[in-house]
């Protein structure tokens, strides 16, 4: 291990020769023991290989950008909770002013899937897409399970499409949409539903972005389960 990780665990950790830790390349988990510690390289021995285990399910988050602080905490838990891929949304009642600034925050943000994969022990980090449109991020999508939240009072429960679901086949993939605080435009809602979304709703509260985005993901995670 070299670079910038090498220092962290050499210098801020303290790590030494003799320690166990868990290594990934993306694809594989290891057991290893630390053999040397240097300036910016640390070396370790393979001891076994651990197992990897998969997501439940392929999820793609579309998630409309709302305030930094929620957003950044709700791609946190939503990594933790699995999901594959995250694409940040321009929404049309998205406050303009963090949709000119989120372009700078990428690299932070990739920062917070790498810590929280990290944490979770994912081998992989969700993949973060660029800022999109709604109706061409929706258009893109071709999970077999494409739903949107939604706080209109005739939006059928979550939970009644997922017994559906659960009731035919379980589906392998899914794309969950969640939107601004002021919640989708008339053609936000039409462009989701001609690219194949249905509404959802979560129930006769009105729930913060971060707050939907868990409760919807641990639903659907449990759903899409093949266990």
């Amino acid at each position: 291990m070299e670079g910038g990780t090498a220092h962290h665990l050499g210098h801020v950790l303290r790590a030494q020769a003799g320690q166990l830790y868990e290594l990934s390349d993306g694809s594989a988990a290891w057991l290893a023991r630390i053999e040397s510690v240097a300036r910016n390289r640390v070396e370790f021995a393979l001891l076994e290989q651990l197992p990897a285990p998969q997501p439940a399910a392929d999820i793609t988050l579309l998630l409309a950008v709302v305030k930094f602080d929620a957003f950044e905490w709700a791609i946190e838990k939503a990594t933790e909770l699995g999901v594959t891929t995250i694409i940040p949304l321009a929404g049309a009642r998205s406050e303009k002013g963090l949709l000119a600034a989120a372009s700078k925050r990428s690299e932070r943000w990739q920062k917070i899937l790498l810590e929280s994969s990290q944490q979770s022990r994912r081998l992989r980090l969700p993949q973060l897409d660029d800022l999109a449109k709604p109706a061409q991020a929706f258009a893109a999508q071709t999970a077999e399970f494409r739903v949107m939240l939604s706080e209109r009072s005739d939006a059928p429960s979550l939970r009644n499409i997922l017994e559906h679901s659960n009731h035919t086949k379980a589906p392998a993939n899914a794309s969950l949409a969640i939107g601004p605080e002021g919640g989708w435009t008339d053609d936000e809602l039409i462009a989701a539903r001609a690219s194949g979304f249905q509404e959802a709703s979560l129930g006769q509260l009105i729930l913060r972005t971060e707050t939907a985005v868990i409760a919807s993901l641990s639903m659907l995670s449990y759903a899409l389960s093949p266990t």
